[in-house]
């Protein structure tokens, strides 16, 4: 089966998620990071199969992209080390492990975990773009319906 485009996964997800699950974007330094959570039931069958995610209200999603802002131009994506890790609100660290999916036009980073109804998570993601020897920091909050 060929890969469908990552972009098909955002898009369908961003239209499929409540609006306050839509992408939160932070600029730093040049580099714009999007970054979006979401429950994995909101995706189509074809896409949480070709990217290996199971369909379900009890798994988050986290998506992340970097793009070089270009002025003038549209910005590019650019290749990153990305590392997240959540924190409960009774401050519990759990590590979120991302795996990198190449698209023929971007670079995006991905993970899923375990959620349960009405948790909040905040995320903390660190960024370092490719050729880049600073660190950027962005982070979000993101609350979870299941039921």
């Amino acid at each position: 089966m060929k890969r469908q485009p990552v972009i098909n996964l955002l898009v369908g997800a961003a239209l499929l998620s409540p609006l306050s699950a839509l992408a939160d974007t932070t600029k730093v330094d040049g580099y714009t990071i999007h970054h979006n959570a979401f429950t994995t039931d909101t995706l189509t069958p074809d896409v949480a199969k070709a990217y290996g995610l199971q369909r379900s209200k009890y798994r988050g999603m986290l998506v992340v992209t970097v793009l070089k802002d270009a002025p003038g131009s549209a910005p590019t994506s650019v290749p990153a080390r990305v590392e997240a890790k959540s924190v409960s609100l009774t401050g519990q660290t759990a590590r979120m492990p991302m795996r990198e999916v190449k698209d023929q036009k971007a670079d995006y980073y991905l993970t899923d975990f375990p959620v349960h109804n009405q948790e909040t998570k905040h995320i903390v993601i660190e960024v370092t773009p490719q050729g880049s020897h600073k660190t950027f920091k962005a982070e979000m909050t993101q609350e979870f319906f299941t039921e």
